[in-house]
């Protein structure tokens, strides 16, 4: 399976914040593959509003894997993210230092 496909996985429930549009194949371009770093783009293709994502300690192998081993699509019922999450989320990125990939296992 490709890593196109595998990343589309991971974006099954999101659509683009702006137009509320799914994304497809055509959504997903590959910034970076390496291992235990998978950079990638997603363009909503229709109003053309773009945002990047990274797995840090996953390359495309591991996602493969996965994604293959949970067999499940992801939980619609989790509860959403909070400002609380966000913030926390925040704060953990601000305090990584130069010796980042040491939480990396």
């Amino acid at each position: 399976m490709s890593e196109i496909s595998n990343i589309k996985k991971l974006l099954i429930n999101m659509h683009c914040s702006c137009c509320k549009s799914g994304y497809d194949e055509d959504s997903i371009k590959i910034m970076r593959s390496e291992k235990g770093l998978l950079v990638f783009q997603v363009k909503c293709e229709n109003c053309k509003k773009c945002f990047g994502m990274a797995l840090l300690g996953m390359d495309s192998k591991e996602l493969e894997k996965s994604l293959d081993m949970s067999g499940k699509k992801p939980d619609t019922n989790a509860e959403p993210i909070n400002y609380d999450d966000v913030l926390d989320a925040h704060h953990f990125f601000q305090n990584l230092d130069e010796n980042w990939s040491k939480y990396i296992n």
